[in-house]
C-alpha cells in the first residue's frame, strides 16, 4: 500500500511569512526588551496630557482621511489576525480539548499563530496612536481609553516574554473584538451613520471579553498548580502575572460595564461609541 501524504488542514496551512518567521528570535528580543513598555507608556501618558494642554487654545483639526485610512489598516490586521488565530484555536479545541487550548504553549510556537502571537503584542505599541485623535480633534477623553492602552501594552509584553498559559483565548479574543471595533470606526469615520444597537453590541462582546479573560485566569491559576495534568497540557504560568492580569481583567469588566449602563441605558441620545467621539470605546486584549 502506497503511503499518502495528507496535506494540512487549512487552519495550519501557512504562508510563506507565517513559515519564516523566527519565533525563538522573537522571544530573545521580549525577553531583553520587554521593558521598553514602560517607556513607551510613560511617553504616550507625557505626550497625551501635553497634547491636550497644548491644542486647548487652538482650534481642533478634522483629520477624517486619516482617521479613516488608519481605522481601516487596524480593521483589516484585526480580522487576519482573528481568522488566523482562530483558525488555530478551533483547531486546537478539536484535537485537544478545552483545557489544552489554554494550557498548551503551541501558540506561541505552532503554525500559523507564532506569527500571529507576536503580531499581537507588538501591535500594542503602534496602538497607543489612537489618542492621538482624540487629542488632535479636540474629542472627551475618557479615563478607560488611555488606561486600557497603558496597562494593555505592560501586561501584553510582559506575559509574551514568559510565554504563559492563557496567551491563545487572550490574543485570540482580542483580535476578534478589534475585528468589529475597527470596522466601526473606519465606516464611522467614513461618515456613515451605523445604527445604535451595533454600538451597544461592540462594547457588551468587550464585556465578555473581559468575563471570559477572568474565566481564563482563574483556569490558569487552578491548573497551573495541579500536578495531575497530562504531558502536553500542564499550565505554565506564576502567581505575579496571573494576579495581575486577574486585576486587569476585573477592572476593565467593571469600567466596561459602567461604560455600558451610562451609554445605553442612562445615557440618552449623546452616549455611547457612536456620538461622534469614536474613540471613547477601548480595545481590550
Amino acid at each position: 500500500m502506497m503511503n499518502e501524504t495528507r496535506d494540512p488542514p487549512l487552519s495550519l496551512s501557512e504562508f510563506s511569512f507565517e513559515r519564516r518567521f523566527d519565533e525563538r528570535g522573537a522571544g530573545e528580543w521580549m525577553q531583553a526588551n520587554w521593558r521598553q513598555s514602560f517607556v513607551f507608556c510613560g511617553l504616550y501618558v507625557m505626550l497625551v496630557f501635553g497634547g491636550r494642554h497644548f491644542m486647548r487654545e487652538r482650534p481642533k483639526l478634522n483629520l477624517r482621511k486619516p482617521l479613516i485610512l488608519w481605522s481601516l489598516s487596524l480593521a483589516v490586521f484585526s480580522i487576519v489576525g482573528a481568522v488566523r488565530t482562530g483558525g488555530y484555536m478551533s483547531h486546537m479545541l478539536s484535537t485537544s480539548g478545552f483545557r489544552a487550548s489554554i494550557c498548551n504553549e503551541s501558540f506561541y510556537s505552532g503554525p500559523v499563530s507564532k506569527f500571529w502571537a507576536y503580531a499581537f503584542v507588538l501591535s500594542k505599541a503602534p496602538e497607543l496612536g489612537d489618542t492621538a485623535f482624540i487629542v488632535l480633534r479636540k474629542q472627551r477623553l475618557i479615563f478607560l481609553h488611555w488606561y486600557h492602552h497603558v496597562t494593555v501594552l505592560m501586561y501584553s509584553w510582559y506575559s509574551y516574554k514568559d510565554r504563559v498559559a492563557g496567551g491563545g483565548w487572550f490574543m485570540t479574543m482580542n483580535y476578534c473584538v478589534h475585528a468589529l471595533m475597527y470596522s466601526y470606526y473606519a465606516v464611522r469615520a467614513a461618515g456613515y451613520r451605523v445604527p445604535r444597537p451595533l454600538a451597544a453590541l461592540i462594547t457588551a462582546a468587550q464585556i465578555a471579553q473581559m468575563a471570559m479573560g477572568l474565566t481564563v485566569a482563574a483556569l490558569v491559576w487552578r491548573w497551573m498548580s495541579d500536578d495531575t495534568g497530562t504531558s502536553g497540557s500542564d499550565c505554565r504560568s506564576h502567581l505575579e502575572n496571573v494576579v495581575w492580569g486577574t486585576l486587569m481583567y476585573l477592572s476593565y469588566l467593571l469600567l466596561f460595564m459602567h461604560f455600558f449602563y451610562q451609554a445605553y441605558v442612562k445615557g440618552g441620545k449623546g452616549g455611547g461609541v457612536g456620538n461622534g467621539a469614536e474613540r471613547k470605546a477601548v480595545k481590550v486584549e
